[in-house]
């Protein structure tokens, strides 16, 4: 079974997915925060691909990922860095990227090289739907790979329906239609927008991410989905701290305020 699959039919609340890009805060950290992270019980992460036009990312995972292109990340660079992680790694992996660096590697090259390192899904947020249907889900499908596709406040019923339909994993349920960046609260449409998509009745299982950053947006994501993700603290405190223990540790402190 994929990970990702047995991860949600075996925890079914309170599930914590980090993300961090690629080749910061150093080109070699990668794996090193992966393992960390795991020790430190983080139940699933999501790997940025640096990319120069992150388009649904904030200014802290835009700076994160300018600076990993700097250090010299690329993605063969990260496949590479990956290659032995299955070796004592046992959590769900996701890379997270935007189309361009995706197509120019090739699908069946770059689904393939996903199903030898042992990453079992991806994000990519900029991957028109029927492009996905007809040229990328056939080759992901072939590699047991799972797509993982966003939903937003913006996302009509029927495309949500459409989207819980032609997916597998879990749908990435986006807090707002904004871009990433940490958040104080979510407010009473968020509210309303979680209770809505939860009304729905949808087979898959969602994870809320954007803007989570403290106890009360923690608290609402664990409410209202399997779990949150978060990316934009996690990645700043990396900056601030270089080491993923001393970064999760400030995170664990700032989700209790």
């Amino acid at each position: 079974m994929n990970r990702i699959n047995k991860l949600f039919a075996d925890k079914k609340t309170g599930i914590l997915s980090l993300y961090f890009c690629a080749g910061h805060p150093s080109l070699d950290s990668t794996a090193q925060i992966i393992r960390t992270l795991e020790k430190n019980g983080v139940d699933m992460i999501e790997v940025g691909i640096p990319f120069s036009d992150p388009m649904a990312d904030g200014p802290v995972i835009q700076d994160a990922a300018t600076k990993a292109l700097r250090n010299g990340m690329t993605l063969n660079l990260l496949f590479e860095q990956l290659s032995d992680i299955r070796k004592d790694v046992k959590m769900p992996l996701i890379l997270m990227g935007y189309l361009n660096p995706v197509y120019q590697y090739g699908y069946d090259a770059f689904f393939k090289k996903c199903a030898e390192t042992g990453i079992d899904g991806v994000i990519i947020p900029d991957l028109p739907f029927n492009d996905y249907l007809s040229q990328v889900k056939p080759v992901a499908d072939k590699y047991d790979v799972r797509i993982i596709m966003l939903i937003t406040p913006e996302t009509s019923d029927e495309r949500t329906r459409f989207i819980d339909e032609n997916t597998d994993g879990f749908i990435y349920m986006v807090s707002s239609a904004a871009t990433t960046g940490a958040q104080k609260e979510f407010d009473q449409r968020k509210q309303e927008y979680f209770n809505h998509v939860n009304n729905m009745g949808l087979k898959h299982p969602r994870m809320i991410g954007f803007g989570i950053s403290n106890k009360q947006t923690l608290e609402s994501a664990q409410a209202n989905a399997a779990g949150c993700i978060i990316g934009s603290k996690f990645v700043q405190l990396l900056e601030q701290f270089g080491n993923a223990e001393d970064a999760f540790g400030a995170l664990k402190e700032a989700l209790q305020k």
